[in-house]
């Protein structure tokens, strides 16, 4: 099997991270994935990296960028104070879809909120991604709220 890492982002992930957020029906719509990077995913990126809550990440094999997924850490009054840990943005190289990595990411990903004291992970994810829903599921998230969300 081949060996999956799992680090923070750097600035030369950025066309990867780009190209697997382009890479499905709904991507492909959004995003961008011309080279070089639209200028917004730079000052995005910068953003990201700047702030101690933000941690973008990806898994690499053979040093390939193979997946990636956006960790945030918010505090809160709600639950005691608790913090949470919003996982987001989270894509897997076509190539590698069902091999594991993404379990293997999001155990990653939890590992991480667990490291820094959260009392909650959560996720949204769009009602028409049913793979995503089961895969989910079979992590042991709860369908238990329902989100709204407003474009700009």
């Amino acid at each position: 099997m081949t060996h999956i890492g799992f680090r923070r982002a750097q600035a030369a992930d950025l066309p990867a991270i780009v190209a697997l957020l382009a890479d499905d029906v709904l991507g492909r719509q959004r995003e961008d994935a011309s080279s070089p990077p639209n200028p917004n995913y730079i000052d995005a990126f910068q953003a990201i990296l700047a702030d101690p809550n933000q941690l973008q990440m990806v898994a690499t094999s053979n040093d390939e960028v193979i997946g990636t997924l956006q960790l945030t850490f918010i505090p809160g009054l709600a639950r005691k104070g608790a913090w949470r840990g919003q996982i987001e943005a989270v894509r897997i190289a076509e190539t590698h879809r069902g091999s594991g990595v993404g379990q293997q990411m999001f155990e990653w990903a939890i590992d991480q909120c667990r490291a820094r004291g959260c009392n909650l992970v959560q996720l949204t994810t769009d009602k028409t991604r049913s793979d995503a829903h089961r895969f989910y599921d079979r992590l042991g998230f709860v369908d238990s709220h329902i989100g709204y969300k407003l474009t700009l």
